[in-house]
């Protein structure tokens, strides 16, 4: 895999499909992971694994973010750079899931939201066919080789792709990385800080 900052040719992805349907929880830590349809199947989950401590100030946390209206994923810091995390999702079985086609999008309801998200989803999708340089920062998982355990460490990837659209190039960055890394590593939506792009030119 190429090294932080280098530069690579990645290829084409389509873009994620999104959905509107009933929310499961997804929830992972490191290899442990499951697919559960309520909250309280999620915390004995949760209780079932010793590192992560289950008591009730947790539990409460976990019930209040389940209730809610926020559909943003959630991440619970065990001990620096150890995490686990709940996702909201569409998805009815863990093949669902993991084929990404049931994350619920995190657009607001409310026109004030809407007239904030458009312009970012406007020049995401805008297609223009060329070189691309995208930036992306993410969780990736690595070896402590001292500990034997693994931890999130902050990455930072920089590659130069063809793409259609600035979608297009976060799609083709995460689909090279995902081949290349930990599959616990966790990567930002492509409308947040840690997704930038800038169009180069025209292939030749």
């Amino acid at each position: 895999m190429p090294r932080s900052g280098s530069r690579v040719r990645v290829p084409f992805s389509a873009p994620l499909t999104v959905r509107k349907y009933n929310m499961n929880l997804y929830i992972r830590y490191f290899d442990k992971e499951t697919l559960v349809t309520n909250v309280d199947d999620a915390i004995d989950f949760l209780a079932s694994i010793d590192e992560i401590g289950m008591n009730r100030e947790l539990e409460n946390d976990i019930r209040e973010y389940v209730a809610s209206d926020v559909y943003y994923p959630k991440r619970y810091k065990i001990r620096p750079r150890v995490y686990f995390i709940i996702i909201k999702t569409e998805a009815a079985t863990m093949l669902d899931f993991k084929q990404k086609k049931a994350l619920r999008s995190n657009v607001q309801g409310n026109e004030e939201s809407r007239d904030m998200v458009t312009p970012i989803i406007a020049r995401l999708n805008e297609e223009r066919p060329g070189w691309y340089e995208g930036t992306l920062d993410f969780k990736r998982v690595v070896l402590v080789p001292v500990t034997g355990k693994h931890e999130y460490r902050d990455t930072h990837f920089v590659v130069d792709c063809k793409a259609m659209s600035g979608l297009d190039c976060y799609n083709r960055m995460v689909e090279h990385l995902r081949s290349r890394v930990d599959n616990r590593s966790q990567f930002p939506s492509a409308k947040g800080k840690n997704f930038k792009f800038r169009y180069l030119g025209m292939w030749k």
